[in-house]
Parts: C-alpha cells; sequence; structure tokens
C-alpha cells in the first residue's frame, strides 16, 4: 500500500461550527495510480487505527490476501482528529504555531466522511465498488452511503450501529474522565500530557471491547496459588502503554471519543428510520454475537428497516474485538461478495 498526503485548497466548515482554511488529509491506496473502471474497496478504519488497512487487518489486507491490493484498487483515509499527520487537535495551528490542542473544532462523524469524499473526488473515482468498515468506521460507512447514495455498490457495515447508545456515551465519558484525571492534559504543553491519562482511558475501553469469556481464557492466572491475582492487571497496564508507544495523544483520543457521540444518523433527516430510507446500496450487516457495544439486536434491527439488506453474525469469544480475530468466519462471508467482482475482472 502507498502512503499519499491531499493538502485542500478551500475552506472545510464543520457541523457543529468552525471553519479550516485547508485540510491535511493522509491515506493509502494500492501502489498505483487509480484506472478508471477498476474495482474499487474502500476501507474504513476503527477509532485508533490508521490509513494503512496493512498494519491493522494483516490477515485481511495484502498481497495474497482476501483483501489484495494487486487485484483491487483499495483506499483507507485516516480519520480527521486522528494523530498520524491529518488535520486534527495534534496538528500545528498555523495562528499559533503550536497544536490546537483545545481550539480544534468539535469533530462529527458526518465532517469525517466530508473530508474523505474530498479524497474520493480527488482520485477521480466516481464509484466505490465496496465500502466496509468496522466500529467506528461502520459509523463512516453508514454515514456515506445515505450523504452519497449513488455513489457506493455494495455496503458492509461490521459491529457498528446506526446511532451512538447510552451505553457507549458512558464508557466514552469514562474515559474522558480518566484523561481530565490527569493534571498534564489541560495544562496542554506538548503532545505528551495527557500520557497517563490516555493509558487509563485505553484500559476503560478495552474492556469495553472484550468479554468476560475471552478475559477469562488469555489473562487467567497460571499458578494455583497465587496470592494476588496480576495477569489481567499486567495486560491492562500493557495495552495502555502500547497504545502510548504508537504515538496516540491523549487530545485526538478526547476528540475522537466526542465524534464517536455524534452518531446518529437520523439527525436533520426525520429520524433513522428515514434516513436508512435514502441508501441506495446493498448493505450486509455483521454482527459478532457477544459484541456489548454493538449487540446483534442492533444489528437485526438495522436490517430490518433497509430495503436491501443481508445480515450475518459471527460467533467470537473476544466481543467487539472479534472483528480484528475472526478473520477465516469474515473471509467466508465476504469472499463470495468479492467474486462477482473477479468474475467481470
Amino acid at each position: 500500500m502507498r502512503y499519499n498526503k491531499l493538502v485542500t485548497d478551500s475552506p472545510f466548515h464543520f457541523e457543529a461550527g468552525g471553519m479550516l482554511d485547508h485540510l491535511e488529509l493522509v491515506y493509502y491506496t494500492s501502489d498505483r495510480a487509480y484506472r478508471p473502471g477498476e474495482t474499487v474497496v474502500w476501507i474504513c478504519h476503527a477509532l485508533t487505527g490508521n490509513a494503512n488497512p496493512e498494519d491493522w487487518w494483516p490477515q485481511l489486507v495484502g498481497k495474497d490476501r482476501l483483501f489484495d491490493p494487486d487485484k483491487y484498487f483499495i483506499v483507507c483515509v485516516s480519520m480527521l482528529c486522528s494523530p498520524y499527520g491529518e488535520t486534527g487537535p495534534a496538528a500545528v495551528n498555523p495562528a499559533t504555531g503550536r497544536p490546537f490542542f483545545f481550539d480544534f473544532p468539535r469533530t462529527t462523524v458526518r465532517d469525517i466522511v466530508n473530508a474523505e469524499i474530498l479524497v474520493r473526488r480527488h482520485l477521480g473515482i466516481g464509484r466505490i465498488d465496496l465500502m466496509l468498515g468496522p466500529s467506528i468506521g461502520g459509523f463512516q460507512a453508514l454515514e456515506w452511503v445515505i450523504m452519497e447514495p449513488e455513489v457506493v455498490r455494495d455496503v458492509v457495515f461490521l459491529a457498528t450501529a446506526t446511532r451512538v447508545t447510552p451505553f457507549m456515551t458512558a464508557f466514552n465519558e469514562s474515559q474522558r474522565l480518566a484523561l481530565e484525571a490527569d493534571p498534564t492534559f489541560r495544562a496542554a504543553k506538548d503532545l505528551s500530557g495527557g500520557s497517563a491519562g490516555l493509558a487509563c482511558a485505553r484500559s476503560i475501553a478495552l474492556i469495553s471491547y472484550r468479554t468476560y469469556a475471552g478475559y477469562n481464557l488469555t489473562q487467567a492466572e497460571p499458578e494455583v496459588d497465587t496470592l494476588f491475582a496480576d495477569r489481567a492487571a499486567s495486560y491492562q497496564r500493557y495495552q495502555g502503554q502500547k497504545l502510548l508507544r504508537r504515538n496516540f495523544d491523549a487530545y485526538s483520543y478526547w476528540y475522537l471519543t466526542y465524534a464517536l457521540d455524534s452518531m446518529n444518523v437520523g439527525r436533520g433527516r426525520g429520524g433513522v428510520e428515514a434516513a436508512l430510507s435514502r441508501i441506495q446500496s446493498d448493505c450486509m450487516m455483521i454482527s459478532i454475537d457477544t459484541d456489548v457495544l454493538f449487540p446483534p439486536s442492533h444489528g437485526r434491527e438495522t436490517v430490518a428497516a433497509l430495503r436491501h439488506a443481508a445480515y450475518r453474525e459471527i460467533h467470537s469469544a473476544f466481543g467487539h474485538d472479534g472483528f480484528l480475530v475472526e478473520n477465516d468466519q469474515l473471509t467466508a462471508i465476504l469472499q463470495p461478495m468479492l467474486e462477482k467482482y473477479n468474475k467481470n475482472r
């Protein structure tokens, strides 16, 4: 996959208010120029992912994998407010020469999609054959096929929802409270501010991504006579530090949790069902049977409200994170969708 950056030359207006003179958008594509008429696969990444799906979905994306960038023209754009080179709170504010920090406009999922549409137009792609996104990537995919119903042919919503739930917002606010509890966060002297809070927030999030069975399966104490259990505790600390080592900063994370809380496809459209009625794409909703953030019941309700939709469910002991783990099940579901494109090549 090839790294690219687009610098826009016109003002970008945010849904919740605020404007920037330009955006810098990082994206990856297959290692060639787009050839009009070839099959386009557009992947929308999850919360702490990045624009290179070979990094975070290597079992599915890569040479000789299900999504082979030599067979299809694959695109993935890094979300606004992510910390990997695109415009967001960690980017340099030209007015101050320092990161935006809290001066960045509050960002919604619709803002994220509007920025990605700029990349689509820049690449000259008029038709996306298959779009898929897990988690907040699914938020983007849902918004996109409502905002541009004529552009996307097939879409897969994976472990996602049409509207943020109170349960998910409670987790998001708990993570924000962890950030705020770190005094260096509001001090905002540099991008290391809030690092301890971010490690804690990541630990909180991880519990929502996993399950009772998953933790018991992988984090059980190895010794029969353990006095104080520590293996799961060590794992939580490790995951917090791992995110910091990936150069994720607390300010980007804070903004992205609010983007999650903005998710509501029915806002300004007469409600969720009215919004879904605009979709022209053939849709598939994939739920994970143990996902507490996006339970199968919501996936089935969404499919019932769609005109052209199929429902699939995968089994995992690992809850929401099953979309990163259950690669064989996902391949079995998605392979037939790609076959129709292979026959037309």
